[in-house]
């Protein structure tokens, strides 16, 4: 094991980041199951499936203007304490109206966009912490053992969410609530963000600075949009009650070990990454993990076997952690301190079109084309996306390693 490895290891405010973020992990991914399995259950719609990753997402554009500004100018820890709180008091609230018998589809779209909300907060802030606790030597393994902490929690808070939902609903949401408490309590335990002396442009202006900053660092640019179309057309995340409803005849136990393969084959090269970073031949090492993530969305859109499926989303989560490591890596080397949450807030307005906008999409593909055809589809997309990168954004293509020397 190397010196950098035994530092990380043993340095205190990583290690209270590290599990805070497990925390929120853990209890987002089981109210996410909850939440998923309760709405189909009511509606037996794919797009109101698809409108809960929609209304999550629209935080992230009305609140633009203050999302970067608030991370560049409050204490970042603070801040993301008070979203981990308000993400607890929407789980608690949903646990309260299932004890009450008053769970309706309205209650869970308003929690949805209440919990986008928090998230789209909570995101920059905590990406523009890390640079802040390690040290810059550290920052890649860092980021990696960072994103194993919310693949580690989203392997096991699945599962255990779709078994305990099966016992209780509300007992679901109990957990989920107090997991996000926990999580809250440990961002006290962080030394104080350093004050650096920086003049904020309110509005416009503060919103554009971040967009032309990527905009003006081509590789960023490219890898930040090649996750953005990539994920957008080929995640199946939303959909995923219908496969373990319709399509592989399983119950909330199902569902709950479908949203969890993603995160094992994920924190297995998380772990890999984290002890063996990425080195040399960065970007052809990342086309190679989209190309691979939309091979295995297409197995999974095909796949009628719970096993088959599995493998695939296991293949997928492994992929996508490959790209999120080394457009993670580029962002924060190459990002001046006071320009950090303004640039993370650009890039989680990427990921979170990827990701939540992504679900809407692939519920109104579902919709017109049935599920396994939406998936299909959303796979030779991303292949597609691909391609056209690799010719669009060859320095990205041909970049050897994390910082150009």
């Amino acid at each position: 094991m190397s010196q950098q490895e035994l530092s990380l290891r043993h340095h205190r405010p990583f290690v209270a980041f590290w599990l805070s973020r497990v925390f929120t992990a853990g209890g987002f991914q089981i109210l996410a199951v909850a939440t998923a399995w309760q709405m189909y259950s009511l509606t037996g719609s794919a797009l109101n499936l698809g409108l809960v990753g929609l209304l999550e997402f629209v935080p992230r554009i009305l609140f633009i203007l203050q999302i970067g500004q608030v991370a560049d100018r409050y204490d970042r820890r603070m801040v993301s304490a008070c979203t981990k709180a308000l993400q607890a008091a929407a789980a608690l609230t949903l646990c309260v109206l299932t004890l009450q018998q008053g769970m309706t589809p309205t209650v869970l779209f308003i929690l949805a966009f209440v919990l986008g909300t928090a998230r789209a907060f909570e995101m920059p802030a905590m990406q523009a912490m890390l640079p802040n606790i390690v040290p810059a030597s550290l920052l890649p393994s860092a980021i990696a053992a960072s994103a194993s902490a919310m693949q580690a929690a989203t392997i096991v808070a699945p599962a255990l969410g779709g078994f305990l939902f099966a016992v209780g609903p509300a007992l679901t949401y109990g957990l989920s609530g107090a997991l996000l408490l926990v999580a809250c309590a440990l961002m006290f335990a962080l030394p104080k963000p350093p004050k650096t002396e920086q003049q904020i442009v309110k509005g416009l202006d503060n919103l554009l600075a971040g967009f032309r900053y990527i905009r003006q660092q081509r590789d960023i640019f490219g890898a930040i949009s090649l996750d953005l179309f990539a994920v957008l057309l080929g995640g199946a995340t939303a959909l995923l009650p219908i496969f373990a409803s319709d399509i592989l005849k399983t119950g909330p136990w199902g569902l709950g070990l479908l949203r969890s393969a993603p995160a094992v084959g994920a924190i297995v090269v998380s772990v890999l990454l984290a002890y063996f970073p990425l080195q040399r031949n960065v970007g052809k090492k990342m086309f190679i993990s989209v190309i691979l993530f939309g091979l295995a969305t297409i197995l999974f859109g095909v796949s009628h076997s719970i096993w088959v499926s599995l493998f695939a989303l296991v293949l997928l989560g492994a992929s996508d952690m490959v790209s999120m490591v080394v457009r993670g890596t580029l962002v924060q080397l190459e990002t001046p301190d006071e320009m950090r949450g303004r640039v993370s807030a650009v890039n989680g307005l990427f990921i979170g079109a990827s990701n939540q906008l992504g679900e809407f999409e692939s519920g109104v593909t579902a919709h017109w084309f049935g599920p396994q055809v939406a998936v299909v589809i959303g796979g030779v997309g991303t292949l597609l996306i691909a391609g056209l990168w690799m010719r669009w954004f060859p320095g990205l293509l041909h970049r050897d390693q994390m910082v150009n020397k």
